[in-house]
Order: structure tokens, then C-alpha cells, then sequence
């Protein structure tokens, strides 16, 4: 059976997995612990636990268990003393409450919700993520980088962990025995770089014998990605990971209708552009597909990219 190894964090995490677990596959996932929005950073704050929400994205991903499990672990409060909250983010939470060791934790989580696969998260160390922007001023914390409190942002020049982490052991394991290491989807400066920016991760993935991909986001982000073409995305996670580590990138070519478009305008959010793109390239070779799920979002088909990454195994 192939190994699979995701690395990111969030929704974009969350389709990969979703995409191909309905395949005979062995599927690990490697998800940053730099979040700190939401119930994630309340309970970080209060309780002095590791963040919870991209681990329980991964593991509801994962599951095999009934709907009704798995939705229990993505229920939302809207109301009362917990408002904000996620159930599975505060079951998380006991129970690293209640095992003293948030690796023991995950463990006992992914029993409980029958997991198919392995969530490895990249450190066990408390880290908060930095951002420093063009014009000199720092930000700090995931949220300060990934919501923009006005309407217009200067580019991110560079964002760091602090303090420095240590790479989860089990990191360096997956690696070693994957057949394909994919990074991304998801938003490039929050969910996927935090990953490259843990002391021995860049290392451990350059050394893998696995084919190497880069699955890049439908979308620009306000705030993170404004004005990004293709070969942005490409060579923003070179910048971290190291030039001809990849050997492919994967990209969508097909364009929405111009009524879909518009309300992403809003957003100050475009259609990642394929212009400019050598498709002779070698390291990486380009991929571009027709990804885009039906309706009305600007999102990855889990069909369509399942069937994309199968073609490189």
C-alpha cells in the first residue's frame, strides 16, 4: 500500500484528506501548531494547551465513524457561556487536560473516532508565528497575520516561529517511509510555510525518496497572497523549502463564471494565474487540470484532485 504524506493545516488539509481516503492508501498528516483564532487561541490562552483545531480538522477528516460522530467533533457553539467554541477543540483539550501529554491525547482521539491514517502534528513545542512587512512593522500571531484589520495591506516580507521549534520525532518517520509528500493546499503564511519553518522539517521532506508536490490554491488571499500569480506560490514555498526539492506543482486552469468571480472581488480575493508558467519546467513540472468543484465557491473538487495525485503514485 503507498504512503501518503499531507502537510499543511485547515480547510485545504481537510479536502486532500477527504479526497483520498476514500482510496486503499496509508495517509499521514503532518499539520502546523502555529493557529491561535477562534476557540483554538482561547483555549490556548486559558488553559496553556497546544492548539487543537488543525489536529481535529485532520482527525474528522480521517474518520471512519459514523456522521454523527464526526459531526459532533465539528459542532460549533453559538451561543451561551460557549459561544465560539468547538466541541472537538474542547475534547482535545480535556483530554490533553487529562493525560498530561498532548501526543497521548491524539492518540486516545483517534480511537475514540476510529481514524484511518496518522495526524502527526509538526512540534510539540509552544510556538507562536511572527510576520515582519515590507514597510518594517511586525505582527504577531496567526490571527494578526491571516485578518487584516484594515483594508489595505502591505506584503509580508518574512514570518518566523518563536521560539524556535523542535520537530515532532514522528515527523522525520512519516517522511522517511512516504512515496508522496504533498504541500498545500491551504493559505500560504498561516497554514502551509509554518509546517517548513520547524527546525528539521525542510531537511527531513529534501531527504525523503518520495515524489515531492505542491498543490496550489484556487484563490489569492487578502492579506496574504494579494496580487500572487502561479509562479509566486511556487517559488514563495522554495524560498522555505529550497529550490528543486519539488517535483511537481499542481494548478487549476479553469476559469468560473464571471457571477462567481464577482463575489470573490469583494474579498479582494482572484483567481490564482497559470499565465507565466513554464510548462517545460522540470523541477517542478507543472500540472494544470480542470480542479474546480461545481456550485458556487471557488473551491478544490475532491474528485477531480484525488484523481490528479493518483496519476503521480
Amino acid at each position: 500500500m503507498k504512503h501518503v504524506v499531507v502537510i499543511g493545516g485547515g480547510t485545504g488539509t481537510f479536502t486532500v484528506l477527504s479526497a483520498l481516503k476514500k482510496y486503499p492508501l496509508h495517509l499521514s498528516v503532518i499539520v502546523s501548531m502555529a493557529d491561535d483564532g477562534g476557540s483554538t487561541g482561547m483555549l490556548r490562552d486559558q488553559y496553556g494547551v497546544l492548539p487543537p483545531g488543525s489536529v481535529r480538522q485532520s482527525l474528522v477528516a480521517l474518520s471512519d465513524s459514523e456522521s454523527i460522530l464526526r459531526e459532533l467533533f465539528s459542532y460549533r457553539f453559538n451561543e451561551g457561556g460557549l459561544h465560539g467554541h468547538n466541541f472537538g477543540n474542547l475534547f482535545l483539550t480535556a483530554l490533553e487536560k487529562i493525560t498530561g501529554d498532548f501526543t497521548l491525547a491524539l492518540r486516545e482521539a483517534s480511537i475514540i473516532l476510529n481514524v484511518n491514517g496518522e495526524v502527526v502534528p509538526v512540534t510539540l513545542d509552544d510556538v507562536r508565528l511572527y510576520a515582519e512587512l515590507e514597510d518594517g512593522r511586525m505582527l504577531r500571531g496567526e490571527t494578526q497575520i491571516d485578518v487584516p484589520k484594515s483594508s489595505t495591506r502591505v506584503p509580508i516580507k518574512k514570518i518566523w516561529l518563536q521560539p524556535e521549534a523542535k520537530m515532532n520525532p514522528s515527523v522525520k518517520r512519516v517522511l522517511h517511509h512516504a512515496d508522496l509528500i504533498i504541500i498545500g493546499p491551504g493559505d500560504i503564511y498561516t497554514s502551509v510555510i509554518p509546517n517548513l519553518l520547524v527546525k528539521g522539517v525542510p531537511e527531513a521532506i529534501r531527504a525523503s525518496k518520495a515524489k515531492k508536490v505542491y498543490i496550489a490554491n484556487t484563490m489569492t488571499k487578502f492579506g496574504e497572497t494579494n496580487g500572487f500569480s502561479g509562479k509566486d506560490f511556487v517559488e514563495k514555498i522554495e524560498e522555505y523549502l529550497g529550490k528543486k526539492v519539488l517535483d511537481y506543482a499542481i494548478f487549476n486552469n479553469k476559469k468560473p463564471a464571471s457571477s462567481v468571480l464577482k463575489k470573490y472581488k469583494k474579498e479582494q480575493a482572484e483567481l490564482v494565474s497559470v499565465e507565466g508558467l513554464n510548462l517545460k519546467n522540470k523541477e517542478p513540472k507543472y500540472i494544470l487540470a480542470d480542479l474546480l468543484d461545481s456550485g458556487g465557491l471557488i473551491r478544490h473538487s475532491q474528485k477531480k484532485l484525488a484523481k490528479v495525485i493518483l496519476s503521480l503514485l
